[in-house]
């Protein structure tokens, strides 16, 4: 298989793997695809995360921050129980210690009175009330002698009990108390009646003490839905409570429910043991779920944060990977490019060896009978026809001595002879060049500028095909430029390594697409006058002497080749 063949199947096939990728839209559809890859594989992770921690955190909060409220709601019922249960048992102990006859007295039952009151905080009165339910024995500030309490409902309980605790109620007295009763027996079987109230102000103090925020409400309120203390937002004492509370449980309760101002709040119920009662905290769930919304605030402002550093980290990251594989195409594309022009240049080189050899080898044969007739006549005679002779055999000496030297340079390009290198100028090679040329711009009317530097260091490489360099890059400068165009040329001190030379015209220029094939042979613009060989040529000899060749160009404004030679060639 021959190279071009091998060169247009290396070439289909370089395309087809890589695609249409100097398309702005291959890379912004990479860069999508990474971006939204590299997002979905860092956010949901942490998306579950945070769900996962929130439900975590929010169940642990939530505990921590109601059984406060539960234990607190069971304290303050105990501490109420106790208090009632004490006043009960107060009652009992002197309904025990004295008997009927002493607290039917008057003077014996309000010295008893004065100690309670003194003693025990709470009590309104005393009285002693006998079978029939007429109170025969009262102390306290009513006027309460001698009623008749056989038609109420507490007669007939503590009768059937042997003791009661009412709810708050108003009765006689017209205010809200609590109405304590225990029975006792005479010897005789007869029975009586120890009874004494309470006021409901102890039990405010009680509640007060759960040292509640001033936007929560505590209250008792009885199993008919009856408020037995004052409520801040439910109602007074002895209103029906505006709340729904569930009744009939002795377990501890907490319900979720609205206010009657449509607010979201947590009701924690506790029911007493003995007494139709229950305790009802209202806290507002804004104030028990402050500490959680602060932390919900955070965790989100963080998971917010996140986020957007992962956003950003994820553009960089993916701006920064299409950067580096689109600077990977552009290297494979550049070396394949490279690869192809090498192909190309080898086969140049192999087919012009093969023309250089065939054209050698007849040029030999008439170079040596054109001498040989020459020989053979120059010391025959000196006629006129015999000099004539001799001078046409003096051109075909000279005419071969001119394809001599195209096939030599052909066998230069294709590596088929060695460099010849020494010590030169590249200025006067510059100017030597410009010789050859001098009367073409003057018929052109061409302004060929020199800038070159005067101190510039010698180089260590082959004149002529240097000069081969030059005049190739000129030739095609002046075939650019119209007849009174402008040619600069200019050279200077690179660096340690390396001198540069520019050839600069402001000729018609080159298009993209031109620019990227003027190193290809039998690449030409000049339709039949080219043959696509100059540049190719000139490439692959700075390249073989080590330097570099770069080329700038834009249509109708120019074109500048600029060349750098090694100050000491790669090749010595």
């Amino acid at each position: 298989m021959n190279n071009k063949k091998w060169g247009e199947r290396l070439s289909k096939r370089f395309l087809q793997s890589t695609g249409d990728k100097d398309s702005p839209l291959h890379y912004q559809t990479l860069r999508r695809n990474i971006t939204i890859l590299m997002l979905l594989v860092t956010i949901i992770p942490l998306i579950f995360m945070a769900v996962i921690n929130y439900l975590e955190y929010k169940s642990n909060l939530k505990s921590e921050i109601i059984n406060p409220i539960s234990i607190l709601t069971n304290k303050t019922v105990h501490s109420i129980e106790l208090y009632m249960e004490e006043r009960l048992s107060t009652i009992r102990s002197i309904a025990s210690f004295y008997s009927f006859e002493d607290l039917s007295d008057e003077k014996t039952l309000s010295r008893i009175y004065r100690v309670l009151k003194k003693e025990f905080t709470g009590f309104v009165d005393l009285g002693i009330i006998d079978e029939n339910g007429m109170q025969i024995s009262y102390s306290g500030p009513y006027e309460l002698l001698n009623k008749d309490y056989l038609q109420q409902i507490w007669f007939q309980e503590v009768s059937i009990k042997g003791s009661y605790i009412s709810d708050v109620f108003l009765g006689y007295r017209q205010f809200p108390h609590i109405a304590i009763a225990v029975q006792q027996f005479e010897p005789d079987g007869h029975a009586w009646i120890l009874r004494a109230t309470i006021d409901t102000d102890k039990l405010d103090n009680i509640i007060a003490a759960m040292g509640l925020d001033p936007e929560s409400d505590a209250f008792l309120v009885s199993g008919e839905g009856i408020l037995q203390t004052h409520s801040k937002f439910c109602g007074n004492v002895l209103e029906h409570c505006k709340l729904n509370i569930p009744m009939g449980s002795y377990r501890s309760q907490l319900i979720e429910e609205k206010n009657i101002l449509g607010k979201d709040v947590l009701i924690a119920i506790k029911h007493f043991a003995k007494q139709d009662f229950a305790l009802v905290v209202v806290k507002p769930k804004s104030v028990i779920l402050k500490s959680w919304y602060a932390l919900q605030g955070e965790m989100l402002l963080i998971f917010i944060i996140s986020i957007s550093i992962i956003i950003v980290v994820v553009l960089k990251v993916s701006n920064m990977l299409v950067k580096k594989i689109r600077e990977a195409d552009e290297r494979r594309e550049l070396a394949f490019r490279e690869l192809e022009h090498s192909q190309k240049l080898s086969s140049i080189g192999r087919l012009a060896a093969g023309v250089a050899h065939e054209i050698n080898n007849p040029m030999a044969i008439i170079n040596e009978k054109a001498g040989l007739i020459k020989d053979l006549y120059q010391n025959t005679s000196d006629s006129e026809k015999t000099i004539k002779l001799i001078k046409i055999a003096d051109s075909i000496i000279g005419a071969v001595g001119r394809c001599r030297n195209i096939t030599h340079r052909l066998l230069g390009f294709a590596k088929r002879f060695d460099i010849e290198l020494e010590m030169l100028s590249l200025n006067d090679v510059i100017i030597e060049v410009m010789g050859f040329l001098d009367k073409e711009a003057l018929f052109r009317k061409i302004d060929i500028q020199l800038d070159i530097d005067e101190d510039l260091p010698r180089i260590f490489s082959d004149k002529g095909q240097i000069q081969q360099v030059f005049l190739n890059i000129l030739s095609n400068s002046m075939s650019a430029v119209k007849d009174g165009g402008k040619i600069i040329i200019r050279s200077w001190d690179e660096d340690v390594s390396r001198v540069g030379a520019s050839i600069k015209d402001n000729g018609c220029g080159m298009s993209k697409e031109t620019l990227a094939h003027i190193f290809e042979p039998f690449f030409t613009t000049k339709k039949e006058y080219g043959t696509g060989l100059g540049l190719p040529i000139t490439y692959g000899i700075v390249k073989k002497l080590g330097g570099d060749l770069i080329v700038k160009s834009n249509e109708n404004e120019g074109t500048d080749f600029t060349i750098y030679f090694l100050k000491k060639s790669k090749t010595e």
